[in-house]
């Protein structure tokens, strides 16, 4: 075989190697813009994606679930919207990261364990109404703690089984800089010790989006 036509061989065999590489990355690579709500979520809710954690430790369950942007301009936009809205949300709600905190004991709100006794029933409603900032901590790879923005936890009364909370934090850039970082809840008075989730930093930076149909 010529000089000429070793080169021209390898060249091919150097594409086709490429082309194959290229189908099978494809191939791996699970979509990342849904035309519902629904199937959004599904997505988020399946473990492997790195968007939905939980832990059981003794009687309590933790789950965390990321909150992808999209959810809420979805809910803020309502049904009649534009391109030029649909901008504008993402801008405003893309600065921040958004957890859903799930926490539940045998298979009860939190402050169902607490309604015997009158103290501790009050400083748990306290502790969830205004003290969360304290107890639990994003933090990244380096080990820097990002300060909570706020979260929202609704009083449900008795009508569900868990409690549920809304965390925000800031898109702060240390945070995403590794590959990783650490979601802790200290103790709330229910004997786990400190709970923690690693959550790799590639599924926020390529979080999953709506296609917004206008």
């Amino acid at each position: 075989m010529g000089i000429a036509n070793r080169i021209f061989f390898k060249k091919k065999m150097g594409i086709c190697a490429m082309t194959i590489a290229l189908l099978c990355s494809v191939a791996s690579c699970k979509p990342n813009t849904f035309d519902s709500v629904s199937k959004l979520w599904s997505h988020v809710k399946d473990e492997e994606n790195g968007y939905h954690h939980q832990k059981m430790v003794g009687n309590v369950i933790y789950t965390l679930t990321y909150r992808p942007t999209d959810i809420l301009v979805k809910q803020a936009l309502g049904d009649n919207y534009t391109e030029f809205k649909v901008d504008s949300l993402r801008n405003k709600y893309g600065d921040y990261l958004y957890f859903n905190l799930s926490m539940s004991a045998n298979d009860q709100e939190l402050l169902n364990s607490k309604a015997s006794d009158r103290n501790a029933f009050g400083a748990m409603v306290n502790q969830l109404a205004f003290g969360m900032a304290e107890k639990v901590h994003l933090i990244g790879q380096k080990r820097d703690t990002i300060p909570m923005a706020d979260y929202s936890y609704p009083r449900m009364y008795g009508m569900s089984n868990s409690t549920n909370m809304l965390l925000v934090y800031p898109k702060d850039p240390r945070l995403l800089k590794g590959e990783f970082f650490h979601f802790t809840i200290e103790d709330l008075g229910f004997s786990t010790g400190e709970v923690g989730f690693k959550i790799p930093t590639k599924s926020l930076t390529n979080e999953p989006k709506l296609n917004f149909k206008v």
